[in-house]
């Protein structure tokens, strides 16, 4: 058990590596703002009550790109049945994305440095001068923060000591998630996490095999997840893998597969093609499901009964299990108990401490982006 309500089947036994536990220990140690902000002890930069003051109970519009809106998302869809407040999500250039409903809409807009080109654009095109607007972002002079003061946008400080692929837990998820109706502090688990035993040897255990596949030259990480409302956690997890990893030539490329449909097209594929592969199988139980009504089954199929949607997940996922141990295929499972604020803390917490020490690990600088920013600055250029 990694958790009280996650179950963790880790991939097979390694040795782990007393190095790693000593990685991990200083990574707590060293408490940087991006580990406060996972403890329940961190302090955010905004009033709540005030920020309800002026937004109301409206729906909100939140405009981001990458980690500035991916967290939210995850948040937004896992726990989407716990939430009567509706939310859009301008994440990309798409068409205008129309508010149907009758309430009004108020932006809530997020960038780290306030200059997100795609951002600045969306902004452009969505918000109105008498719009109702919080902006998230650094306390430094960027073209947000001056929009800002024109439209007399509310301003939350963004923490300038945390990147946006690791900001979920500081204002940048937390302030979405309050206007969602839920509780920030049921988030904040690394507190009850570093006084786990399980947990610290499974981050240890797991991040050690981790190693070994890459030396192994395995660097696909596929997730093989059976719940579709955590399509937007392995969104964020993709983003906070291979940004976090992708340098010096190394990394971990992180592929998404949404089951059963992926059934039907990839797993052939990952089962008897090439090698490359390590597998994070994620299912969450649900409980309500649909059921099959065993009336309208033709006779053949009448084992099924009254088989739940969910337990026919169930089913499917633990046979993937056996099969992928029959053929020797490395994988982990994930199985969670329990759908809440608290167990999503967890798995986002989990996630960051593995990504840093895999960097840490692989002598990475696990928190910038190099390459990125030169697309950015070369996407500049063309426009003078």
């Amino acid at each position: 058990m990694l958790t009280k309500d996650i179950k963790l089947k880790s991939f097979s036994k390694t040795n782990p590596k007393k190095i790693i536990k000593k990685k991990l220990e200083l990574i707590i140690k060293e408490n940087s703002q991006l580990i406060k902000s996972l403890s329940k002890n961190y302090k955010d930069k905004y009033n709540f009550k005030k920020i309800k003051n002026f937004f109301g109970n409206n729906n909100v519009r939140l405009i981001g790109m990458g980690g500035s809106v991916l967290g939210s998302q995850a948040i937004y869809y896992f726990l989407k049945e716990k939430i009567k407040k509706k939310f859009f999500f301008i994440d990309n250039f798409t068409p205008l994305i129309k508010n149907n409903h009758k309430s009004k809409v108020n932006n809530l807009i997020i960038s780290k440095s306030g200059n997100t080109l795609e951002t600045i654009s969306n902004v452009n095109i969505y918000v109105k001068n008498n719009d109702k607007n919080i902006i998230i972002t650094q306390n430094k002079p960027s073209y947000l923060r001056e929009l800002a003061t024109k439209l007399k946008s509310e301003i939350v400080h963004h923490n300038n000591f945390i990147g946006g692929r690791y900001s979920v837990l500081s204002e940048v998820g937390m302030l979405p998630a309050e206007l969602m109706g839920l509780n920030p502090k049921k988030f904040r688990q690394l507190d009850n996490l570093i006084k786990n035993k399980n947990f610290l040897n499974l981050l240890i255990n797991n991040t050690t095999s981790i190693l070994d596949f890459l030396k192994k030259k395995k660097f696909n990480s596929v997730i093989i997840n059976y719940d579709y409302k955590s399509d937007y956690l392995f969104r964020w997890y993709q983003q906070l893998v291979a940004e976090s990893l992708g340098k010096k030539g190394k990394g971990i490329l992180p592929i998404i597969s949404t089951m059963p449909k992926d059934n039907h097209s990839v797993m052939q594929l990952y089962l008897d093609g090439f090698k490359n592969n390590f597998f994070t199988i994620f299912y969450c139980k649900e409980k309500f499901s649909q059921k099959l009504n065993k009336n309208k089954l033709l006779e053949a199929y009448k084992y099924l009964g009254s088989q739940s949607i969910d337990n026919i997940l169930f089913n499917q996922k633990s046979a993937t299990e056996k099969v992928f141990k029959l053929k020797n295929i490395p994988f982990r499972s994930f199985e969670i108990r329990n759908r809440n604020e608290k167990t999503l803390g967890e798995l986002f917490c989990y996630f960051i401490l593995e990504t840093i020490l895999l960097g840490r690990a692989l002598n990475i600088n696990p928190f910038d982006q190099p390459s990125v920013e030169l697309i950015k600055e070369e996407t500049k250029k063309l426009f003078f």
